[in-house]
C-alpha cells in the first residue's frame, strides 16, 4: 500500500466562524482581491469586517461560470492593485475563479500555457498567491482541491488549471453561510458532493483516507441532502452537507473522480447546464454502466465491493444507523441506483434534452469525455459504445 494526501494548508469548519475570516486574512497583507458572485453586496458584513481589520478590499465579481478569460482578467487586476492575497467568498464558480486568479497573478502570460487538455499543461513557474477560499454553497469542494475548472468558449469544453500549489491556504467553511439557499441551488450542488463522494469513493486512485471520507460523506449526504432542499434553514441538514462537500473535495483531490465528471465537463461547455444537474443526471446510469462493465469484464475488481457498500450506506435510513443492505453485492449496488435515481426524480432533476442536447450531439460529447481527465479515475475502462449509451439515456 502506498499513498500520498494534500489539501488546504489549514481548515476552519464551524457555524459562524466566517467572523474569524478578517483576521486570517489581515495575516496576508493590507490589500486583497475579493473575488465574490454577480451579488456582492450580500457580504456586507465581510467586508464591513475586512475594512475594521485595515485590509483595503479589491473587489472582483464573476457574473457566472468562470471563464479563461475571466481569470486572467482578475490576475491582471491583481497584479495591478498590487494585491497580497486573495480571498473567494461564494459558490463553486467564484472559489475556482479565486483559484486561477491567485496562480495566474503569480504566472503572468498566456494562461493557456497551464491549461490541460486544450492547453500545453506546462507546470506553474511560481508559487500562487495566498488564497482564503470560504464556500457560499455545498456541493463542489471547491475550497479543498488543487485545480480550477474554468470555461474554454472557443473549444466548448471546460477545464482545469491545475497544481500542488493551488490547495487553498486557508479553506474556511462556515455553514451558517450555506443557510436560506434555494432549493434548486442546494439540489444542484448537493448532487454534486453526493456525486463526487461516490465516484472517489470507487476510484482507481481511491486509498483508506479517501475511502474514510469518503464514508462519512455519504452517510451525511444521504440524510440531510433532501432535508436541506426542503428546508433552506435547517442548520443540521445545512452542517452535513457544508462537511459532505468539503470532505467531497479533499476525496476527488486525492483520489480523482470518474466517468460522471468527464462527461459533465464537455456538457458543461457545449449546453447551458447547472453542473450539479448534468451529474445527477448521469450519476446513476454511470453506476448501473460501469458495476455492469466491471461483472462482466473484471468481477474481482473491489470497486464491486465499493459500490454494494455505498449502496448500504444511502439506503441506511435517515438516521444514519440502520443498515437496509442484504449483504448481496449486486442486490446492494441495485439499492444504491434506485435510491440516487430516486432522489433526482424527488429534487426535480431535468434530462439532458431540456437543456439543448440532441441525439445528434452524444457522440462528440462522448469522444470528449473518453478524453478528460477524470475518466482516468473510473473503476473500469468504458467505450465508446457504452458511453454513448449513457448519455442516449440522459437525454
Amino acid at each position: 500500500m502506498r499513498f500520498s494526501f494534500s489539501g488546504p494548508g489549514r481548515i476552519v469548519f464551524g457555524p459562524g466562524c466566517a467572523s474569524e475570516l478578517a483576521g486570517i486574512v489581515a495575516g496576508y497583507g493590507n490589500r486583497v482581491l475579493l473575488v465574490t458572485g454577480a451579488h456582492p453586496e450580500r457580504l456586507r458584513r465581510i467586508r464591513d469586517g475586512l475594512a475594521e481589520a485595515g485590509v483595503v478590499v479589491v473587489p472582483y465579481a464573476v457574473l457566472g461560470e468562470p471563464t479563461v478569460a475571466v481569470a486572467a482578467e482578475g490576475a491582471s487586476l491583481a497584479r495591478e492593485a498590487g494585491c497580497a492575497a486573495v480571498v473567494s467568498v461564494g459558490g463553486g464558480s467564484v472559489m475556482d475563479a479565486g483559484k486561477a486568479v491567485a496562480a495566474l497573478a503569480a504566472n503572468p502570460g498566456d494562461p493557456y500555457d497551464f491549461l490541460e487538455v486544450v492547453g500545453r499543461g506546462l507546470p506553474l513557474r511560481n508559487a500562487p498567491l495566498p488564497h482564503v477560499a470560504a464556500p457560499t454553497t455545498a456541493g463542489t469542494g471547491a475550497e479543498a482541491t488543487a485545480n480550477a475548472v474554468l470555461l474554454s468558449p472557443e473549444h466548448k469544453v471546460k477545464v482545469s488549471l491545475r497544481s500542488a500549489g493551488m490547495f487553498p491556504d486557508v479553506a474556511l467553511v462556515d455553514p451558517e453561510l450555506t443557510h436560506g439557499m434555494p432549493p434548486a441551488v442546494t439540489a444542484a450542488t448537493g448532487l454534486d458532493a453526493l456525486t463526487q463522494l461516490l465516484e472517489a469513493f470507487v476510484s482507481r486512485q481511491k486509498n483508506p483516507m479517501t475511502d474514510a471520507l469518503c464514508r462519512e460523506g455519504l452517510m451525511r449526504a444521504a440524510r440531510s441532502l433532501e432535508r436541506a432542499y426542503r428546508d433552506g434553514y435547517d442548520a443540521a441538514a445545512r452542517e452535513d452537507m457544508a462537511l459532505a462537500a468539503f470532505l467531497s473535495g479533499l476525496a476527488l483531490a486525492n483520489a480523482k473522480l470518474g466517468a460522471v465528471h468527464g462527461l459533465a465537463a464537455p456538457l458543461g461547455g457545449a449546453f447551458p447546464a447547472p453542473h450539479g444537474f448534468v451529474c445527477a443526471r448521469l450519476l446513476p446510469l454511470v453506476m448501473e454502466a460501469n458495476a455492469r462493465a466491471l461483472l462482466e469484464r473484471d468481477p474481482g475488481s473491489p470497486a464491486l465491493g465499493a459500490f454494494a457498500e455505498a449502496g448500504r450506506i444511502l439506503t441506511a435510513g435517515a438516521d444514519g444507523k440502520g443498515r437496509s443492505g442484504t449483504g448481496d453485492e449486486g442486490a446492494d449496488i441495485a439499492a444504491g441506483v434506485a435510491w440516487v435515481k430516486g432522489l433526482c426524480d424527488r429534487v426535480g432533476t431535468p434530462s439532458l434534452s431540456r437543456f439543448g442536447m440532441t441525439r445528434e450531439d452524444v457522440s462528440g460529447i462522448a469522444a470528449k469525455g473518453l478524453r478528460a481527465s477524470s475518466m482516468r479515475g473510473n473503476p473500469v475502462e468504458l467505450s465508446p459504445e457504452e458511453v454513448e449509451g449513457i448519455l442516449l439515456r440522459a437525454l
